[in-house]
């Protein structure tokens, strides 16, 4: 059997990070105080960042349980691009957000970019 607290770690840190994207989205008309520009730059890397990272989290934490990698990887992508459409289902109530499909798809290729870097690590 796998060791319980690797298992309760993974897992425990997947809903804390999904617990940070979700704190993010439900601040009313998030904005920096960078020019227009800018902000939309850095909001979007931040939307790749934070699905890069889920991804990688839920990939570890379905290693503990047990998962092969590569059945790890194909859970870790779809469950976080299913994150990424409740995350935008979740804005859609939230005062000065609105729900964006261009990011989920953001959202989706940070969770594709690490699910691909991973693949490719688990080719060699």
């Amino acid at each position: 059997m796998k060791d319980i607290r690797q298992i309760i770690f993974w897992w425990l840190a997947t809903l804390l990070w999904f617990g940070v994207i979700y704190y993010f989205s439900n601040q009313p008309d998030l904005k920096s105080q960078f020019l227009p520009s800018w902000d939309l730059v850095l909001r979007k890397i931040a939307h790749l960042a934070e699905f890069f990272v889920l991804a990688y989290l839920f990939f570890r934490a379905y290693q503990s349980v047990g998962f092969s990698k590569i059945k790890s990887l194909i859970f870790a992508l779809m469950f976080s691009v299913l994150g990424a459409v409740f995350d935008e289902w979740h804005q859609s109530f939230i005062s000065g957000r609105v729900a964006s499909i261009t990011d989920i798809l953001i959202d989706s290729i940070g969770a594709l970019g690490f699910s691909v870097l991973q693949f490719n690590h688990l080719r060699k």
